[in-house]
């Protein structure tokens, strides 16, 4: 299943301590690998594919039995298409995607200026709007073409177990009870994280009183392939295209909402911006509340927390999924590095964990950039001019960098 360049692990299975369920329950491993992944969604199965690129033996324990539907994120940005294309899979995914080359800001219904992406760093001078659910799907099916047996889906981790040379997860599967054992644990199981939460990892940070609701809408506009950004008195509208002919729109609230419904966005798109989205078909209703959240330690031990497990920031501007696949494309080059040395080496993980907290927080800021402009303004004249002047050349192509997340990396803003 991969690789063949293992280093040592036990054979015999030491049955404490162990973190979830009983003792008793844990059966012994009869499967070894380099990495086990908790967790097959974009962030997993991403690591998954760079892991078997590298020839490292790795299993992904998935609880779902079928992908999860909906659309969720959807804006994949020209950073990781230059990671899926080392992966030689980019061109599947800007196939099916639509190119966003073009955002256009508005007060309301005056336009304050335009931000374009044609003179970034070609070929992927665009932000690909791909739903989740596409995006997992095409994840999947390359990863199961180059190795079927990566991905176990209707696999529910119970236990975990940390010993000096390895870890043993135990999880149910077909009605039975399985374990595997691996050199590195990595939870990639989403934001209420079994593994970080079962290994007493505490997740701090705050929440934000930005709260919005949104709406996947047939296309009726005339922005095509453009995205739009309307800072309106009453708060914040983003209005993305997507695939099929529908349009994502995300309207900021005054609180949070349990239940959203198509009459909610529609009167405020309507109040705020005068456009009408009456009789237009309507395929997804949310609400969401922000936060600024991070795993301390990301990187303990053996385990080794990965995406929305280790981290959460805003989702406006759409770098949360693109961060993770960031760090597991970093995490996959020091695994590989971990792995040709034949032996564990925490010096390596913690420099790891130490970019990838640089990463978090320039992505954290350039989030509460975006989410700021949206909220109601005071001075809304003082920002309407800063706006302005961020559209403007030679500001717009710092601004076009920074929403296309260059730079994230070594601190650009």
């Amino acid at each position: 299943m991969g690789g063949s360049n293992r280093f040592p692990l036990s054979a015999a299975v030491n049955l404490s301590p162990i973190i979830g369920e009983s003792v008793s329950t844990m059966p012994e491993s009869s499967r070894l690998y380099e990495v086990a992944i908790v967790g097959g969604g974009p962030i997993g199965l991403f690591l998954g594919l760079c892991l078997e690129q590298a020839g490292i033996s790795c299993i992904i324990l998935e609880k779902r039995q079928q992908p999860r539907s909906g659309s969720r994120s959807l804006g994949i940005h020209p950073v990781c298409l230059e990671l899926f294309d080392s992966l030689e899979m980019a061109g599947n995914l800007v196939r099916e995607g639509l190119h966003i080359q073009e955002g256009h800001a508005f007060n309301n219904n005056r336009r304050l200026g335009s931000l374009s992406f044609e003179h970034c760093p070609e070929p992927y001078n665009f932000i690909l709007a791909l739903p989740q659910q596409r995006t997992e799907a095409l994840l999947e099916t390359e990863l199961n073409k180059r190795n079927s047996d990566i991905l176990l889906r209707d696999a529910v981790v119970n236990q975990i177990q940390e010993k000096e040379d390895e870890v043993i997860v135990g999880f149910h599967h077909a009605g039975g009870t399985e374990s595997v054992s691996a050199n590195y644990l990595i939870g990639c199981d989403g934001k209420n994280s079994f593994v970080r939460q079962k290994c007493g990892i505490p997740f701090e940070g705050k929440h934000y009183p930005d709260t919005y609701i949104m709406g996947d809408f047939k296309d009726n506009t005339s922005f095509g392939n453009d995205a739009a950004i309307y800072l309106c008195r009453e708060g914040l509208i983003e209005s993305f295209p997507l695939p099929n002919n529908f349009r994502r729109w995300v309207v900021k609230t005054n609180r949070y909402k349990n239940t959203t419904t198509r009459e909610d966005i529609e009167s405020k798109v309507w109040h705020r911006i005068r456009h009408s989205l009456t009789h237009t078909e309507n395929i997804m209703l949310s609400s969401f509340g922000v936060q600024k959240l991070i795993a301390q330690p990301m990187v303990r031990g053996r385990i080794i927390l990965l995406g929305d497990a280790a981290h959460v920031i805003s989702p406006i501007g759409g770098q949360g999924m693109n961060l993770g696949w960031l760090d597991a494309w970093d995490l996959s080059k020091t695994l590989s590095t971990l792995v040709n040395q034949r032996s564990h080496n925490p010096q390596l993980l913690k420099q790891y964990e130490q970019r990838r907290r640089k990463a978090f927080r320039n992505a954290a800021r350039r989030a509460e950039l975006n989410m700021r402009l949206g909220r109601q303004s005071p001075f809304p004249l003082l920002r309407d001019t800063l706006v302005s002047a961020m559209l403007r050349y030679p500001v717009s192509k710092l601004m076009a960098n920074l929403f296309t997340m260059r730079g994230i990396e070594k601190g650009l803003i």
